[in-house]
């Protein structure tokens, strides 16, 4: 059998809801549906940063050997405001240990975006920050030789009827999309029709 390790915060833990409605839980029925040899291995941890992301690595590394790893953080450093050079720097990290340890692990990066009206009212260059903050992510993911996701949260981010009441957090059937981005990209990797 082999291993998926989705590594994120909230989005990837599926926050607010019971596990089997998170996506890599989605993403297990749609690999058990194929009859593909893979465990979905779901390390999210809510509010985390790309630091924290950083810090827990090894913890994870030593509990289970990826053959593909998707990095999923940096949304909470969006909503933060925290420097894109900070956020690219703790992801880099994170791909570049993960290929030390497994260098034949496939790498994915999820692309994600800061939705403008959590930012605060009239903070200038807010603008500024969500375009730099968004194009990190492909950027990295060349830079680094990992599989872009262009967007975790497409057709979900500003969907109120995906979301839970926070308006942040995907529901049951958000969390369906964010499987379905996902699979989108990861389904050729393995070898199956998306």
């Amino acid at each position: 059998m082999k291993n998926i390790i989705f590594f994120g915060d909230s989005l990837t833990a599926g926050y607010g809801l019971p596990a089997a409605d998170s996506f890599p839980a989605r993403i297990q029925e749609k690999l058990n549906a194929a009859h593909l040899p893979y465990r979905a291995l779901n390390y999210g941890v809510s509010g985390e940063t790309s630091a924290g992301g950083r810090q827990r690595l090894a913890s994870v590394l030593a509990r289970q050997a990826p053959d593909i790893f998707m990095l999923a953080l940096g949304a909470n450093d969006g909503l933060r405001g925290l420097p894109v050079r900070e956020t690219v720097a703790n992801l880099r990290t994170i791909l570049a240990e993960v290929r030390r340890q497994f260098p034949t692990a496939q790498l994915l990066l999820a692309g994600l975006e800061v939705p403008f009206d959590l930012g605060p009212l009239g903070l200038p260059g807010l603008s500024r920050y969500a375009q730099e903050f968004g194009g990190l992510f492909r950027t990295l993911a060349e830079a680094e030789g990992a599989v872009s996701i262009p967007s975790l949260l497409a057709g979900v981010l500003g969907q109120p009827h995906l979301n839970l009441a926070d308006r942040v957090h995907p529901n049951a059937a958000g969390q369906r999309l964010l499987a379905a981005n996902v699979w989108a990209v990861l389904a050729p990797l393995l070898q199956v029709a998306a």
